[in-house]
């Protein structure tokens, strides 16, 4: 795995297929520094998976399917058979069990397999582009939405977690919604959650916003719903990692706190994702597997102690809202409002 040189965010490439292997740059750097990663082995594409240098739901579909790609040019060279083969899929698929594009996007991939790797890197970088797409629709289908049921706004929204270029190849799910009230003068400005515990909030939507010029605030997550309760925001909008076919909606730990202050304060709650992010195969959020962390990533900051050592710790890196308390869900296809 080849770190490279820092460049300037103008050339950034979030996720992409080089010469045979995948380049991503490693979110975790940022914004101190912008680190591309070259991965040339499935172990590495796993490992910058699992520690999330490469993350959020769209990418990670897009990662699933150039992972395929990977996988089926290093059998072919290296002689690997179907088992060897079959084994570093499933470890592509599984690397994040709540994250649903990252093992639909994998399992559609590998079905391309007994074509050739030519074949499975065609699909892969097919997914990769119709994920670009997607988020356009999407966004100005939501930005649609948030104008009518909240008015010309200029709006005050709320979001939580990262779901910008980085989560989703250079546009955005939620934060899509926001760029394209943005580029009509909707927004007045964003209020950005932390995201406790690996900050994806301030490291990367702060960044982002502030190199798309956008006015934004940023608050310690518990903050949130104090401020909606103070109408102080005037629509919340998050994407999700998995919605099951009831509508619940699995997203970063701390998103059903906001829609719970939504609801009260009778604000739009949207959830923006692509259709991808849909799991019919998952009757409710109950059998939704959410996924437990290391308990350091609680415990320390940037490798400092925050915590007595031996201290224990639960660290569920996502949560599931309930249905009902969606306004909706908004994808490149369709408006849910009622499932």
């Amino acid at each position: 795995m080849d770190s490279g040189a820092a460049q300037p965010a103008g050339t950034l490439e979030v996720l992409g297929w080089r010469d045979g292997h995948i380049v991503a740059i490693d979110q975790t750097m940022l914004p101190h520094e912008i680190r591309m990663l070259h991965l040339t082995t499935v172990d590495e594409l796993v490992d910058a998976i699992t520690r999330l240098a490469v993350r959020g739901a769209p990418v990670l579909g897009a990662a699933g399917a150039l992972g395929v790609a990977l996988a089926a040019r290093l059998a072919k060279e290296q002689g690997w058979d179907e088992a060897r083969l079959a084994g570093a899929v499933k470890r592509i698929g599984d690397a994040r069990p709540t994250a649903v594009n990252l093992h639909r996007e994998t399992e559609a991939t590998a079905a391309v397999i007994p074509d050739g790797p030519a074949a499975v890197e065609a699909a892969a970088l097919a997914t990769l582009a119709a994920m670009v797409t997607a988020t356009h629709r999407m966004s100005e289908r939501g930005a649609r939405f948030l104008r009518d049921t909240c008015g010309p706004g200029p709006l005050r929204i709320e979001t939580h977690c990262n779901t910008g270029s980085l989560a989703c190849l250079g546009w955005g799910t939620a934060l899509g919604v926001i760029r394209a009230l943005n580029n009509e003068r909707a927004v007045q400005h964003v209020v950005v959650d932390e995201t406790r515990p690996l900050l994806q909030g301030s490291r990367l939507t702060c960044w982002e916003l502030g190199q798309l010029g956008i006015e934004h605030y940023l608050i310690p997550d518990a903050a949130g719903p104090f401020l909606i309760s103070q109408g102080l925001v005037d629509a919340v909008v998050v994407g999700a990692d998995r919605i099951a076919a009831n509508g619940d909606v699995a997203n970063k730990i701390g998103t059903y706190s906001l829609a719970l202050a939504a609801r009260h304060a009778r604000i739009p709650f949207l959830v923006a994702v692509p259709e991808s992010t849909i799991d019919p195969g998952t009757p409710d959020g109950a059998r939704i597997t959410v996924e437990q962390r290391a308990a350091d990533e609680v415990t320390h900051m940037q490798g400092v102690p925050v915590a007595p050592p031996g201290t224990p710790a639960l660290n569920y890196a996502f949560d599931v809202t309930p249905a009902e308390l969606v306004t909706a869900v908004v994808t490149e296809d369709r408006l849910i409002t009622a499932w």
